[in-house]
C-alpha cells in the first residue's frame, strides 16, 4: 500500500510539472503567434504602400 501511495505522489507531481509547461509553451505560443501577426500587416503594409516596383533585395547590383 505504502508503494501505490509513492508511485501516486510521484505521477502527481510529474502531472503537475507537466501542467506548467503545458501552460507556459501556450503563453509563449501566444506570443509568437501574435508577433507572426503583426509581422504579416506590416509586411502587407509596406506592400499596399510600395508602387509595385522591384524590391531592393531584388535588386540587381550596379555593375550589372
Amino acid at each position: 500500500m505504502d508503494r501505490l501511495e509513492e508511485n501516486i505522489a510521484h505521477l502527481t507531481r510529474v502531472v503537475d510539472e507537466l501542467s506548467d509547461v503545458i501552460a507556459r509553451q501556450d503563453r509563449e505560443i501566444a506570443k509568437l503567434t501574435h508577433k507572426v501577426e503583426m509581422l504579416i500587416a506590416r509586411e502587407a503594409g509596406r506592400e499596399a504602400d510600395s508602387p509595385g516596383g522591384v524590391l531592393l533585395g531584388d535588386e540587381r547590383p550596379p555593375h550589372y
